[in-house]
């Protein structure tokens, strides 16, 4: 079942018309989120960037949306579609109502929340093969909008494309300075010796929720130095470890890059206190 502005329907019945501004123009935010047994992973986190993305877009944020009134909606969702005690991915969508070309007629919004079962409970550690490439056709832009989650995703779908057809198990972006930003579907984090680099925002990354999370993870131990700078395209192969974050899969280890090959050492230890954080909501 597919919740539509508080609305359920069967997720076979067309509910969005040809009008729909996520449509025409990628009007629209949206957040992925892990729920497991009922606890919303970093929920509030979510929450507050998704509100300061509405208002950036010039969105009207409706009186009823509250940090419980969406988390009630999300689960809400959950239960009909029997995913109450199970793991969840959760996708909340947020699209400008119908109307105008580029000008909309109105800035009121509509909402959809979308639940898929999850395998693991727990963020674990894929250790299998993971190659990445660099993708060098299109940019990424050094702006606000490119740190939001908007529906805007056209180059992560291109990059993607190429990931496929070369074998790759994804591909990292870079922006017009060519600076490594970001993986196609989360954040880069690059380790060598006990320190731990990630690109900043000013860099044109996505303000990933579980980058936020782990730099806080990093910063609280004694055992690595967090540093938050431009990662350039040579200091890839010299690391000792790659790997990507997001919110549904917490840390991806980077297996190969090019003639390199890497350890996923560091990012065993730095995914039980992830979990760890995940399972207090903080």
């Amino acid at each position: 079942m597919i919740n539509c502005n508080g609305s359920l329907f069967p997720e076979d019945q067309e509910i969005l018309t040809h009008s729909n501004r996520g449509l025409k123009y990628g009007d629209a935010l949206f957040e992925t989120v892990r729920c497991v047994n009922g606890t919303l992973f970093f929920w509030e986190d979510h929450y507050f960037r998704l509100m300061a993305s509405m208002r950036i877009l010039r969105m009207e944020i409706p009186m009823e949306f509250t940090l419980e009134f969406l988390e009630e909606e999300i689960k809400r969702t959950i239960a009909e579609n029997n995913g109450t005690d199970k793991a969840v991915r959760v996708r909340l969508t947020i699209f400008r109502n119908e109307g105008g070309l580029y000008a909309p007629e109105t800035n009121d919004i509509s909402y959809i929340i979308e639940t898929k079962l999850l395998d693991s409970p727990f963020y674990v550690i894929n250790e299998g093969d993971y190659e990445v490439e660099l993708f060098k056709d299109y940019y990424v832009n050094k702006d606000m909008l490119s740190s939001l989650k908007t529906t805007n995703k056209i180059l992560n779908v291109v990059a993607s494309v190429y990931a496929q057809e070369n074998g790759y198990a994804n591909c990292l972006l870079v922006n017009t300075d060519k600076q490594v930003v970001e993986a196609i579907n989360g954040n880069l984090f690059v380790v060598k010796g006990d320190t731990v680099k990630t690109p900043p925002l000013a860099d044109g990354c996505l303000n990933g929720i579980v980058r936020k999370k782990l730099m806080e993870v990093i910063e609280a131990t004694e055992e690595f130095q967090l540093v938050e700078e431009s990662i350039s395209p040579f200091e890839l192969q010299k690391a000792d470890e790659l790997f990507i974050t997001n919110s549904v899969v917490g840390i991806q280890p980077i297996s190969k890059y090019r003639k390199k090959a890497f350890s996923s050492t560091i990012a065993k230890k730095l995914v039980g206190k992830l979990n760890a954080r995940a399972r207090m909501g903080s």
